[in-house]
């Protein structure tokens, strides 16, 4: 396990003005992610997940506390760090090609041409370098994404539930893939998602929020290797800890249908 910081978070806190008063939205959240790791943040719908995001991602100014990224304070986005969100980036007018050579700055066109081409090998979009997004689908766009995200060579990618919009299939099939390319391309990842299994699936540890206003209520460690076979013991007994952690586990039953890892 990697041991260098390379995000340290101290004492956010971000409020928001409504007709209604002050909402608290995030409230204290502090959490170090050392350099490769892969953290996944879950917490229930509404809790500001996607506020603390993008304070750590720099698109947003925390009200108190500070985001420090290899030792320097974040105040704004940089190429160092790429947010991938549920909402989609590709530009609908640019080939895939183009899309992936956007943002290589300072490069003759050969090398973006030659950057653009390995991407979209490395996420198996060999062969659709000239296609538009629109004769694409869900998941190939989402490969686009990540590929362009790859290319400018990001030491983290901050990723904002990325697969929430895919079918259930095709977004486990997107989260072999990303293990896949990290283990080619080695990135520290912060995950936002509310999706507990994913969450194991993908991550070294589990920071779990309270309900709104957001803080960290516990940290669950995953040490269990890749591939993980979602419908292991280990794995359900940490699934049901997390959800315990949630106030949800009462719900779920064992009859409740598991999700079954495809093995890359």
């Amino acid at each position: 396990m990697p041991t260098k910081a390379r995000i340290e978070v101290a004492g956010l806190r971000k409020r928001f003005a409504t007709d209604k008063g002050v909402l608290n939205v995030v409230d204290g959240v502090s959490l170090q992610v050392a350099d490769g790791e892969f953290i996944a943040i879950v917490g229930p719908s509404g809790c500001g997940t996607s506020t603390l995001m993008r304070m750590i991602a720099g698109f947003m100014a925390p009200d108190e506390g500070q985001v420090l990224i290899d030792g320097a304070v974040r105040t704004k986005p940089n190429p160092q760090g790429i947010l991938i969100s549920q909402h989609g980036s590709v530009f609908p007018w640019l080939t895939v090609q183009q899309n992936l050579m956007f943002g290589l700055v300072g490069k003759s066109t050969s090398e973006k041409i030659a950057i653009a081409d390995h991407y979209a090998d490395i996420v198996g979009l060999k062969g659709f370098e000239g296609a538009y997004p629109h004769e694409l689908s869900g998941g190939m766009l989402k490969r686009v994404e990540i590929a362009r995200a790859l290319a400018v060579k990001p030491a983290v990618l901050y990723m904002d539930e990325p697969f929430s919009a895919l079918d259930a299939l095709m977004s486990l099939r997107m989260r072999n893939e990303l293990l896949r390319i990290l283990r080619q391309e080695r990135h520290t990842v912060l995950l936002i998602t509310h999706d507990v299994e994913e969450a194991i699936h993908l991550a070294d540890r589990v920071m779990v929020l309270s309900p709104r206003p957001a803080r960290i209520q516990k940290t669950f460690q995953v040490d269990l290797p890749h591939p993980r076979k979602l419908t292991s013991p280990e794995v359900q007994q940490l699934r049901m800890a997390i959800l315990k952690e949630l106030g949800v586990a009462a719900e779920v039953t064992e009859e409740a249908p598991a999700v079954v890892a495809l093995e890359s």
